[in-house]
């Protein structure tokens, strides 16, 4: 699953952003076609995704002694800010047409459109978020959020929609710059995950728990008086000092 799922998300975020774009504009839906560009980020993002997968299997090497898992940061730090920039644009287009009042009610096609986008992205979404807590990636993580920020809006752009066909033209535009601001709120999120693990950021106090249990039922280790870990990428890594009988060999460990 952990290769294979940013192909299905790559190709559902290519049909996405076509289906929405063609309708959108054929609906006359701004929300609609706006919800599309974001689909279109998407599709760079799971590219990025891909592409950090890739490199984070890289073995460790003199360069690189630690591996290369901190790529999955920053590609997550890079979807985070494509969404973020995404969300600037679609906030600045929507609100110049709020000001000038140029909105008037879309077809409710756009809404149809809009409503099959929520179901897809929602299980992209949930396919992504459990390959990405059971591999523990940061980057597939950071993607399926990604999907799930699409839902919503797409959620949002279905209400707005409905709303201007029923004689609130101004709630297709309304919806729009509400999308902007969901997605931006979660691109600066993923932007603060990533750069909380590049700074090698503590692991959970259970799982430092569990390796000194580990370590002090370990044959031949009299005590442990340092432990600490840190995420990097999908893996765990523990600096552990340990007091051991010294007359003991290496060659006897």
């Amino acid at each position: 699953c952990r290769e294979e799922v940013v192909w299905w998300a790559f190709t559902a975020d290519i049909c996405m952003t076509l289906f929405k774009g063609i309708l959108g504009l054929m609906s006359g839906s701004v929300a609609l076609v706006a919800d599309s560009l974001h689909s279109g980020a998407d599709v760079v993002a799971s590219g990025v995704t891909q592409l950090s997968l890739k490199i984070s299997n890289k073995p460790a090497d003199e360069r690189y002694p630690f591996g290369y898992g901190n790529i999955q940061y920053i590609s997550s730090a890079i979807v985070g800010s494509l969404l973020l920039i995404g969300a600037s644009f679609l906030m600045y287009g929507s609100v110049v047409k709020l000001i000038v009042g140029s909105y008037e009610a879309p077809s409710i096609f756009a809404a149809l459109g809009a409503s099959v986008t929520v179901i897809v992205n929602e299980l992209m979404y949930r396919y992504q978020i459990c390959v990405g807590n059971e591999n523990n990636s940061p980057a597939i993580i950071a993607n399926a959020w990604d999907n799930r920020s699409d839902a919503i809006s797409s959620a949002a752009v279905m209400v707005g929609v409905i709303a201007s066909v029923i004689g609130f033209p101004i709630a297709d535009t309304i919806a729009a710059i509400g999308v902007s601001a969901l997605v931006g709120r979660i691109g600066l999120e993923l932007i603060g995950k990533a750069v909380h693990g590049l700074m090698d950021s503590s692991v959970d106090t259970e799982l430092l728990q569990t390796a000194w249990q580990i370590a002090t039922d370990t044959p031949l280790v009299h005590s442990i008086y340092f432990l600490r870990g840190r995420h990097v990428g999908e893996d765990v890594q523990f600096d552990i000092r340990l007091r051991v009988d010294p007359n003991l060999r290496i060659k006897d460990i």
